[in-house]
C-alpha cells in the first residue's frame, strides 16, 4: 500500500542523517506539490542534500492531489502540506500517512487515515535493534532539528523503548 508523508517529518529525519529509514521501512514515500516546496525551503544544507538525493534516486516521489476541493476544506484549519498530505494520503487509500502535527493528526483520523509519526518509525527502529536508543534519537531530534516533545510524549515513547 502506498505511503504518504508530511514535511516535518522528512525534514526532521534528514536532519537528524537518518531520512533513509524512512526509504528502509515504507519503500517509496508519496509526497504532494506543497510538501516539496516546503521540504525546498529547509536551511540545513546536509538535510536539504539528503532529500534532494531521495528524490533522485526515486524512492520521495512528488504526486499531485486531484480531489482539490478535499484540500481546500482541510486548508481552512492547516498549512498548505498537511492540507495536501492528507488529501493525498485519502485519495490513494495510503497504507500510512507520516505526520506529526496534532491537527493534522486528528483531521486526518477523522478520515479513516493510518497514522504515524516521526517518533513512531524510531521507535519500531529501536525495537528491531537497528538504532541503539530512543533518548539518543529524541535528543538528536530536539537539539539538531529544534523538534518538539512535551514531557509526557517523550516518556511514553522512553518507557515504549523500555529505556526509563
Amino acid at each position: 500500500m502506498p505511503v504518504v508523508s508530511n514535511t516535518s517529518p522528512i525534514c526532521n529525519l534528514a536532519v537528524i542523517g537518518r531520512l533513509d529509514i524512512l526509504h528502509a521501512r515504507f519503500g517509496v514515500i508519496m509526497i504532494p506539490r506543497a510538501v516539496r516546496d516546503e521540504l525546498d525551503r529547509l536551511a540545513h544544507a546536509d538535510g536539504r542534500r539528503a532529500i534532494k538525493n531521495a528524490c533522485a534516486e526515486g524512492w520521495l516521489r512528488v504526486e499531485e492531489v486531484t480531489r482539490r476541493e478535499l484540500v481546500d476544506v482541510l486548508a481552512s484549519s492547516l498549512d498548505a502540506g498537511e492540507s495536501e498530505a492528507i488529501a493525498l494520503a485519502w485519495e490513494v487509500k495510503a497504507g500510512m500517512l507520516v505526520m506529526d502535527e496534532s491537527a493534522g493528526r486528528t483531521m486526518a483520523r477523522h478520515l479513516g487515515v493510518n497514522l504515524t509519526g516521526t517518533l513512531g518509525v524510531l521507535l519500531k527502529e529501536v525495537r528491531a535493534g537497528r538504532l541503539a536508543s530512543m533518548r539518543e534519537e529524541i535528543d538528536r531530534l530536539v537539539e539538531d532539528a529544534g523538534f518538539f516533545v512535551s514531557h509526557r510524549v517523550r516518556q511514553t515513547f522512553l518507557d515504549a523503548a523500555g529505556e526509563r
